[in-house]
C-alpha cells in the first residue's frame, strides 16, 4: 500500500496542474480576444468617413458659370466650347 499512495499524489497533482492550465489557458484567450474586439472597436472609430458624393449641378448652372468665364476672358474660345460639347454629351 505504500507504493500507491504515491501514485496516487502524482495523479492528484498532474490533474490540479492540467485544470490550472486549462483554465489559464481559456482565460488568456478570452483577454486577447477582448483586446482583439477593443483594437477594431479602436480602428473602425478612427476610419475618416467616406467623403459624400459630389453634388452634380444642372447643366445649365455650369453653362452659365462657363459663359461668365468665357466673357471674362478666362476661357478661350476652343476652351468654352470644348466645356460645353462636353456638358450637353
Amino acid at each position: 500500500m505504500m507504493r500507491r499512495r504515491p501514485i496516487a499524489r502524482m495523479a492528484v497533482t498532474t490533474a490540479v496542474v492540467a485544470g490550472t492550465a486549462t483554465a489559464v489557458g481559456g482565460h488568456m484567450q478570452r483577454k486577447q480576444a477582448q483586446a482583439a474586439q477593443a483594437q477594431q472597436a479602436q480602428a473602425a472609430a478612427a476610419a475618416p468617413a467616406p467623403a459624400p458624393a459630389p453634388v452634380e449641378e444642372d447643366p445649365f448652372a455650369q453653362l452659365e458659370k462657363l459663359g461668365q468665364l468665357h466673357a471674362q476672358g478666362i476661357l478661350t474660345d476652343e476652351e468654352f466650347a470644348a466645356q460645353k460639347a462636353k456638358l450637353l454629351g
